[in-house]
Parts: C-alpha cells; sequence; structure tokens
C-alpha cells in the first residue's frame, strides 16, 4: 500500500501539487489521470522517488521511503516495477543483453520471470537482435518485460499499451489483471478511456495540482451524467477552467 500524506511540490512560484492526500492500495488498479500541466507526471515521479515534496510524505505499508535514509530508499525503490511510455536504451545492445544487465543491476537474489514473459509476448525469435532493430511495438514489449520481470510489489505503467498491436495490448491486459488478483498496488496512466475503464478499480482525476475526482469509473460517469469515461472526463474539463487543455 502506497500514501501520499500533505505532499506539496513547487517549482518556483508554481504549486504543482498542492497538498494531495492519496491512497494507493494492494490488490488494485489506479488511473491516474488529468489534463497537461495538472501534476499527474509530477505525482508519478514523487512515488517513483525521482522528485522529493517539499511538505508532506509518500509511505509503503505506513513507512516513510523517500527520506535521509538512502538504504531504506533504495528498498523501496527495488520494489517497483515501472514501464515509462518511451524507453530510452543502448542502441548497441540485444534484447537479451539489457534484460541480463537490469537483472545484474538489481542484484535480485529471487528468480525472474524474463523466460515466461518473452514467450508470453513473443519475444523469443527478436531477442539476440539489437534494440535499434526493433519496432517501436517490439522494443514495447521489451519494456513490459523490465517491468514485470521482478515480480515488484508496485507497477507504474506509463500508457503502457502505446505503439502495442491488439493481441499484444490484450495479452498486456490480462497480465495486469493477474497482477492485481495477486496482491499487487498497480498505477496506470493512459489516454485510452476504454483500457482505463477495463482495468482501473479507481480514477485518480488532478486538475491544477488538486485530487479534483477520485472514485471508481461507475461513480465518474455517473458524477459527469455521462455514457462513457471519454466523454465523462471531457465533461468535467468544461465544467472547471476555459483555459485547460483537454488531454489526460
Amino acid at each position: 500500500m502506497i500514501e501520499l500524506r500533505n505532499c506539496e511540490k513547487r517549482f518556483g512560484a508554481h504549486t504543482v501539487l498542492n497538498g494531495i492526500n492519496l491512497r494507493f492500495d494492494a490488490g488494485s488498479v489506479t488511473a491516474v489521470l488529468g489534463p497537461n500541466g495538472s501534476g499527474k507526471t509530477t505525482l508519478m515521479k514523487t512515488i517513483l522517488g525521482l522528485v522529493r515534496p517539499d511538505k508532506g510524505e509518500v509511505l509503503m505499508d505506513g513507512k516513510p521511503v523517500i527520506g535521509k535514509n538512502i538504504q531504506q530508499t533504495a528498498q523501496y525503490r527495488n520494489a517497483i516495477g515501472y514501464m515509462p511510455q518511451i524507453a530510452r536504451f543502448q542502441d548497441n545492445l540485444t534484447a537479451r543483453e539489457l534484460i541480463a544487465m537490469i537483472r545484474d543491476l538489481r542484484e535480485s537474489t529471487a528468480g525472474t520471470r524474463e523466460e515466461e514473459l518473452c514467450e508470453r509476448f513473443n519475444l523469443t525469435e527478436h531477442i539476440d537482435k539489437s534494440l535499434k532493430n526493433l519496432s517501436g511495438g517490439t522494443r514495447q514489449k521489451v519494456n513490459a518485460v523490465l517491468a514485470f520481470m521482478f515480480s515488484p510489489q508496485i507497477l507504474m505503467l506509463d500508457e503502457p499499451t502505446a505503439g502495442l498491436d491488439p493481441i499484444s495490448a490484450s495479452i498486456f491486459k490480462d497480465l495486469v489483471l493477474a497482477e492485481r488478483e495477486s496482491g499487487r498496488t498497480i498505477l496506470l496512466t493512459s489516454h485510452i478511456m476504454s483500457e482505463v475503464h477495463e482495468l482501473a478499480d479507481t480514477i485518480v482525476f488532478l486538475l491544477e495540482g488538486n485530487v479534483y475526482f477520485q472514485g471508481t469509473p461507475s461513480e465518474l460517469l455517473a458524477k459527469a451524467g455521462e455514457s462513457t469515461l471519454e466523454r465523462a472526463i471531457a465533461r468535467l474539463l468544461s465544467n472547471s477552467a476555459p483555459t485547460i487543455s483537454a488531454s489526460v
């Protein structure tokens, strides 16, 4: 379980997170949505430990994890599997070499799942090809393997199906649902509202550094009086400020 208590982050005179209080439970998928400039990226980076809040704290199972205790922070980060929208790796490495390098860097004593995941995503025939020779979708599959291979307690998934073909996207979503059933804490960002509706137990909608909505997809639909999440999000935005971009 991840908890943010009164987290505030400012960049100069601009408040990006305004006293955020959120809890992400184990065994659930939370979709973090919001327009451009809402604080979504800063929130995700704060949970990852890449941004330190000016005020407040991040806790895992009730214990602070971002602070002066370097060992404790390292243990927390080792509990995270992160899948960015676009991963940047050395193009001259093969997929196999990259997976081995990440495994060595993590120094994990537990078994890893790369063989199972490579087979699931049909990566076996591409495993010894240089990354520069792989398509964007195939690179994204490699990215998925890296995020899931250590069976982390926390999964952070940023636009995870971007570039995936329909079959691979379905395989990925089945994997997310299986990890949820295994008790993982999963955070997801996505522009695909059908994906959010399919996967998310809870939606957190940020607006100007504040939590504008938190609840289930059904509760969001009811609040907005709409039949689809895409229309519900559009209604939230149209009912807020006229200057807000409609990108989530």
